[in-house]
């Protein structure tokens, strides 16, 4: 009987110098939990690589336009200047007011009977209470002295005998708030009652005046504000609604071949972020730039008025709220543009 022989399997060739080795293909079983890809990384990766091309594609197609994209920023940065330059203008009037609550003061004038160390003595115990942070007495030379140089009455002081002005005490309340009086006024009423106060005098009238005109001020800068930003929206809107009708025809080809919305809308709205981002850049320019004109002749006034007052210039915080706000302004109004019209334009 014949032996069958077993088959003999073929030699596997090894391949040559010049050939290219083929991997071996791993399943999904085979690979390990930490060699697993990281799949939504790679998804997030890809999404903010697109989305930096489109933001730098975009910033290329307006510096190709250089005359166009420099009067839209142009004229969006006027209209966020006004309101920002007022602003600047309101706070720095503020910081010349700070110290007025300091001005609400009870002007105490003791009885012709109290001598100078019963003032002193009786501002001691003013001192003391709690709704009142401070209390100094003015002494009848002090008083004199004052009077002689802010009347102008010097020879006229001189002839006098003796010195006719008493002793004051000057007090200033503890919660001073030209807004709530009524604290100050339940003050003054209760320090007109002692037996040693001739006269008690508290002017807080032109106090609540000037807060009044500031708090107005201020109410004033907020509706400039809104309009002007509703003006920055609808140049926007207009800008990229224009742009849209240059870019019709080829919307239309890139729908036609299954483009999505949100990849059609991508430029339009990065065109919007740049040009709100230039407008708050040239508002800051315009703000920081009138600020350095005015801040010589500002000086020189308050010098005049012995004063040392600054003008104050726009801050970090300050200036980061206005470019945050001109690009939210820019995004919105070319939000709102392209959600108009480019729904309007379908492939035919």
């Amino acid at each position: 009987m014949l032996r069958r022989s077993k088959p003999v399997k073929p030699a596997r060739a090894k391949p040559g110098p010049g050939a290219t080795l083929r991997p071996r293909r791993i399943s999904a079983t085979h690979t390990t939990a930490g060699a697993m890809p990281d799949f939504s990384t790679q998804r997030l990766g890809r999404y903010a690589l697109r989305h930096a091309q489109v933001l730098l594609s975009t910033l290329g197609r307006l510096y190709r336009n250089p005359l166009t994209s420099l009067m839209t920023a142009a004229v969006i940065g006027i209209a966020l200047a006004l309101p920002t330059g007022l602003f600047v203008a309101l706070a720095n009037v503020q910081q010349i007011s700070g110290g007025f609550d300091s001005a609400a003061r009870i002007t105490l004038f003791l009885r012709a009977s109290v001598d100078d160390s019963q003032a002193a003595g009786i501002a001691k115990q003013l001192s003391a209470q709690k709704d009142i942070a401070k209390a100094s007495a003015v002494t009848r030379a002090q008083a004199l002295e004052e009077f002689r140089q802010l009347s102008g009455f010097g020879a006229a002081l001189d002839a006098l005998d003796e010195n006719p002005l008493p002793a004051v005490i000057v007090v200033q309340p503890a919660n001073a708030d030209a807004n709530t009086p009524e604290s100050v006024q339940a003050l003054l009423e209760r320090l007109r009652l002692m037996p040693q106060v001739e006269l008690a005098q508290l002017d807080l009238q032109w106090v609540k005046r000037l807060y009044a005109l500031l708090a107005l001020g201020q109410r004033g800068i907020l509706l400039i504000a809104a309009l002007l930003g509703l003006s920055v929206l609808l140049i926007v809107g207009n800008t990229i609604r224009l742009d849209i009708q240059n870019h019709r025809e080829e919307i239309e080809v890139i729908k036609l071949i299954g483009a999505t919305d949100a990849f059609v809308r991508r430029p339009f709205l990065y065109s919007g972020f740049w040009y709100g981002l230039g407008g708050g850049l040239i508002a800051w320019l315009l703000v920081n730039g009138a600020l350095a004109l005015l801040r010589g002749p500002v000086q020189q006034l308050a010098g005049l008025y012995g004063s040392g007052f600054n003008l104050s210039a726009l801050g970090a915080a300050t200036s980061l709220l206005l470019l945050a706000l001109s690009t939210a302004l820019g995004l919105l109004g070319s939000w709102l543009a392209v959600g108009r019209h480019l729904d309007a334009i379908q492939p035919s």
